[in-house]
């Protein structure tokens, strides 16, 4: 698992050079909150309660600071009193709160907040581990029984929400591997041991694992969302396979005539498919986000792995399969008996009586190529006004609506927010040759106020000025010497907050719940005001400003995932349609599954806008991904249609014959993934929500444009390139003539 900045942020950038470098290694930090509630906060008996607390997380391992109004109040006494402890007396406690302890700590009378302080670049396993004991040390602190104690924060919240996701999705896949059982079931049935394609899949992932493993890729949280496009996409070749070694069986062919003629035929076409799905998910790694790259690369990996898995194990299970059932000895281990390969003859193929769903293929096919002319007019016209409207869809930006609204931790964050409003920030790294500067202190003093006035959304700052000022009287030392002095006489701890070593200092510019109020434009268009005022209040020379902070780089991330989605299909596109030039070297060949594609592409984007779906990270890639899925079911057909061809038949003939033959193996690979996805429609997380509905509605448009919308196209293309080949055909006969009878010499004429 993989989930630090990395993952998001490329690392040879300048944003993860300033973020992770500057900010992160040398600064950052994270807060798990102990926030408490009740009637009145300043109760010597809960103050006791919180120093408690306090002393038993300040020894946590990992935990580098404690803050609490307790410890305050303790230090505060013990210069007033000579006693480090919590006072009895409420007067003396009012007096030390007024005067001591910072409005943050004890926001009003009935809220108290604790933070317990940890390094940002601490790992998730750790932090959960510091999460885990500051809960024990909570309880065992034996707070007054009329107060709430509500232990929250960013870490708490990532914990609950990775816990969250990962429950759900176990249960969501093993439901989609039921819901394919189903429908393996109920359409596959016209075959033997019609369950055999679900396992060689799976066999297909686990090879997929390994070579992850092998190959040093990671998992994070959007490769997650690969494997159950995998499942769809994998599932697809073994049933190719499987569809078509059982006809050749079920036409009377040898057993190893019938392995031959399925790799033969249907080994190339799935290889194709194969080919172009990859090219289509090509255009991934032009995204700058590390984690949509590796997403990639596992897509490839995996495509590649499903490939073989059915090519090689599932043809061979077939074939073993089939001899020990001419031997009737499957039945023994509790398989359906089925009857030895028998000899059909031609005229006993011709009395086979087609079920529904060969009638219903057969029936769409023939209607689309009647009225091909209408067919392809509405869905161009559709395809066009999707495509247009497509750029109209909102992308939604707001992480927390990702989440399940009634999870406790983003209920307890929601409500920390809305008392201590938010503790979002713009982090600025001024770099210098010294940091005793008091022209830059004075600098960063009248920046940050000015900031603050003048900036709606920016609430506070802090620095390292406010420490020196507190040190002396409110004012800036006026020389270098000066302000070392000072430096010595602050808490390493809380120095360190600020500084690293002699060159760089930090600032912290607070902007509150800026992700809830401003969302992630709103953030990039006032880190870009702060970015200008910089520059008309210059910092002295020899200093530089760069902003930074986790909101600035979720804004480049976002930005990053979701913009260039247009571009990815479009690059897609170019990829398939050169890619399909290359294998088949003919324009028609090409053109025709491109064209289809695209039809769904603009058909999706419409029916987006018009059901008021939104966009989200995950989702942004989907152009890509169902190019590449649904380019294989045009491609498959297409390859049938020209066997059929090559038997004979003509172009309205073939089309029909490859949409009865191969068209109950799409349709049993596109339901068997539509019904695998649909079960994340059923998460609680409105992220994996959307990705499941939305590649539901791409998996059925491409189903439906393949046998609707293809069937048309290639054979008004195909017979017009007959024609065109005809015409010519007759124009070289025409010529040949010709230029045969001008050099004919005529009766009676010498030499």
């Amino acid at each position: 698992m993989a989930s630090g900045t990395d993952t998001f942020v490329d690392k040879n950038s300048q944003l993860y050079q300033n973020f992770d470098h500057l900010y992160q290694n040398l600064f950052g930090t994270e807060s798990i909150i102990i926030m408490v509630e009740g009637s009145d906060v300043t109760n010597p008996e809960l103050l006791k309660a919180m120093d408690r607390a306090y002393e038993s997380t300040v020894n946590i391992p990992g935990v580098i600071q404690v803050n609490s109004p307790s410890s305050i109040i303790k230090d505060v006494n013990y210069g007033m009193m000579g006693q480090s402890a919590i006072p009895d007396n409420r007067e003396v406690i009012d007096e030390i709160i007024s005067s001591s302890v910072p409005a943050y700590y004890i926001p009003d009378e009935t809220h108290a907040i604790m933070s317990v302080v940890v390094e940002a670049t601490t790992s998730d396993d750790t932090k959960e581990e510091i999460l885990r004991e500051t809960r024990t040390s909570v309880e065992m602190a034996d707070f007054p029984g009329d107060y709430n104690v509500i232990v929250t924060g960013d870490p708490a919240f990532m914990v609950e929400m990775n816990e969250a996701m990962n429950s759900s999705m176990g249960t969501l896949l093993m439901i989609s591997i039921l819901l394919m059982i189903v429908v393996l079931y109920l359409v596959f049935k016209h075959v033997r041991w019609r369950l055999l394609p679900l396992p060689i899949v799976i066999l297909g992932i686990i090879f997929t694992f390994g070579a992850m493993g092998y190959l040093d890729i990671p998992m994070t949280m959007v490769s997650m969302s690969a494997f159950p496009v995998l499942i769809g996409l994998g599932i697809d070749y073994a049933i190719q396979f499987h569809n078509r070694i059982e006809e050749e069986l079920e036409h009377g062919t040898s057993d190893e005539q019938a392995v031959i003629n399925t790799i033969k035929h249907t080994g190339p076409a799935v290889l194709i498919a194969l080919v172009i799905t990859a090219l289509g998910f090509f255009s991934l790694f032009t995204s700058t986000v590390p984690m949509i790259q590796d997403f990639g690369k596992l897509l490839m990996i995996g495509i590649v792995m499903c490939f073989l898995a059915s090519l090689f194990v599932g043809v061979t299970v077939l074939y073993g399969f089939h001899k020990i059932s001419e031997k009737n000895l499957l039945s023994k281990i509790g398989l359906k008996k089925q009857s030895a390969k028998k000899k059909v003859s031609s005229m006993e193929l011709s009395e086979h009586e087609p079920d529904f769903l060969e009638k219903a293929l057969k029936s769409i096919s023939g209607f689309s190529i009647k009225h091909s002319v209408l067919v392809i007019a509405i869905a161009g016209s559709l395809c066009v006004g999707g495509l247009f409207v497509d750029t109209m869809v909102p992308i939604q930006t707001d992480t927390q609506t990702f989440v399940p609204q009634d999870l406790p931790a983003l209920i307890d964050l929601t409500h920390m927010a809305e008392i201590l409003g938010g503790e979002d920030q713009l982090n600025l790294i001024v770099k210098t040759d010294d940091n005793t500067d008091s022209e830059l202190l004075a600098w960063i003093d009248e920046f940050s106020q000015h900031e603050v006035d003048g900036r709606s959304h920016i609430y506070g700052s802090n620095s390292i000025v406010d420490l020196i000022k507190a040190q002396n009287g409110g004012e800036i030392p006026d020389s270098s010497a000066e302000v070392a002095a000072l430096y010595e006489q602050i808490p390493d701890v809380q120095k360190e907050s600020y500084l690293h070593g002699n060159s760089i200092l930090l600032v912290n510019l607070e902007i509150g719940n800026a992700m809830g109020e401003l969302g992630l434009m709103g953030i990039g268009e006032l880190t870009d005001v702060v970015e200008d005022d910089i520059l008309w209040m210059a910092p002295p020379p020899g200093a530089e400003v760069t902003i930074t902070g986790n909101s600035v780089v979720f804004v480049e991330v976002i930005s990053a995932l979701t913009s260039g989605r247009t571009m990815m299909t479009l690059l897609g596109i170019v990829m398939v349609f050169l890619g399909l030039l290359v294998i088949y070297r003919d324009l028609l060949k090409a053109f025709t599954p491109v064209i289809t594609m695209i039809m769904v592409v603009g058909w999706s984007g419409g029916l987006m806008y018009y059901t008021g779906l939104e966009y989200t990270p995950m989702t942004a890639t989907l152009g890509a991904l169902i190019l590449g899925v649904g380019s294989e079911y045009a491609i498959l057909m297409m390859e049938r249609y020209f066997e059929e061809k090559e038997k004979g038949a003509d172009p309205e003939q073939a089309m029909e014959e490859a949409s009865v033959k191969i068209g109950k193996a799409i349709v049993t690979s596109g339901a068997t993934t539509v019904f695998g996805f649909s079960a994340l429609i059923a998460s609680p997380f409105s992220i994996t929500s959307n990705f499941g509905l939305i590649t539901v509605i791409d998996v059925f448009l491409a189903l439906l444009a393949t046998f609707v919308i293809f069937p048309p196209v290639i054979v008004t293309l195909d017979k017009f390139k007959e024609k065109r080949r005809s015409h010519a055909a007759i124009g070289r006969e025409s010529k040949l003539i010709d230029t045969h009878e001008s050099n004919t010499i005529p009766e009676g004429i010498t030499t």
